[in-house]
C-alpha cells in the first residue's frame, strides 16, 4: 500500500474518489468511500507493540497538517469550492481547458494582518518546482476569492509560463499527477512585491513578518 499522505497514495485516492463521484456518491461520502477501500484493498500489518496497525499514529498525536498550525500559531484554513484537498482540479482551471483560477475561501488570518499573499506551485514538474500563480496585495480583510477573480489592488506576477496571472496546470502527457500545492500567507507588514517578483521575493519579503499561512493542494493529470 503506498503510504498514506504520499503522491502514490493521493493519486490512487483522487482517482477512486472520481469513480465514486460519477456514480452519483457525494463529496463526503466519496471521500470516505475512497479512504475505506484502499485501506481494505491494502491492509497495513499489525505492529506486535501497539496492536494497532503499522504506521498509524497513536491517537492524540498530530499529523503533519497539526504540526503546522502548532509552528504557525492556528493557521489559516484555507478550501476551495472548486476542488476538495488532494483531489483533482478540473479541466476549466487547465491550460487545456478555460485557463480560469479555482475558488478559494480561508479562514483564521491573524489580528494584525497588513497584507495576504497567495502563491501555487508544482514540485513535480521536470525542470524543478513551476510556478503557476503568485498573487499579492491581497487585503486583509479578503474572505476569499470567486472562479477567476482578484479584489481591487491584488497584484499579479508573472508565472512559469512567463504571463502575468493565473497559469493553469499543464503537465507531460502520461505523467502520474501532479500536486499543485496552494498555499496563503498572513504578513504583519506590506511585502512590497509587483508584476515581476518572484517566489523567491515573496519568502524573503515574508522573512520576519510572516504570521500564518495555509495549504491546500490539488491534483491534475492529462
Amino acid at each position: 500500500m503506498p503510504e498514506p499522505g504520499s503522491h502514490k497514495y493521493d493519486i490512487k485516492r483522487a482517482r477512486l474518489r472520481n469513480d465514486y463521484e460519477k456514480h452519483g456518491v457525494p463529496d463526503q461520502h466519496a471521500d470516505e468511500a475512497a479512504n475505506e477501500q484502499l485501506q481494505q484493498d491494502n491492509p497495513l500489518p499489525t505492529d506486535p507493540r501497539t496492536g494497532e496497525p503499522a504506521g498509524r499514529r497513536p491517537a492524540g498525536s498530530p499529523g503533519a497538517q497539526g504540526v503546522e498550525r502548532d509552528i504557525e500559531g492556528g493557521g489559516i484554513q484555507l478550501r476551495s469550492s472548486t476542488f476538495n484537498d488532494h483531489t483533482l482540479l478540473p479541466l476549466r482551471c487547465s491550460r487545456d481547458g478555460e485557463n480560469v483560477s479555482p475558488a478559494l475561501d480561508w479562514e483564521g488570518i491573524p489580528d494584525g494582518t497588513q497584507e495576504i499573499a497567495l502563491l501555487c506551485e508544482d514540485p513535480d514538474a521536470p525542470s524543478g518546482s513551476f510556478v503557476h500563480w503568485l498573487v499579492s496585495r491581497i487585503p486583509p480583510s479578503t474572505t476569499g476569492l470567486a472562479e477567476g477573480q482578484l479584489p481591487e489592488g491584488a497584484i499579479q506576477s508573472r508565472n512559469g509560463f512567463g504571463e502575468s496571472g493565473w497559469g493553469g496546470p499543464h503537465p507531460p502527457v502520461g505523467d502520474d499527477s501532479h500536486r499543485y500545492f496552494f498555499r496563503i500567507y498572513a504578513s504583519g507588514e506590506p511585502l512590497n512585491l509587483d508584476a515581476e517578483s518572484t517566489p523567491d521575493d515573496l519568502r524573503r519579503a515574508l522573512s520576519g513578518s510572516e504570521l500564518a499561512r495555509g495549504t491546500i493542494v490539488g491534483l491534475y493529470e492529462r
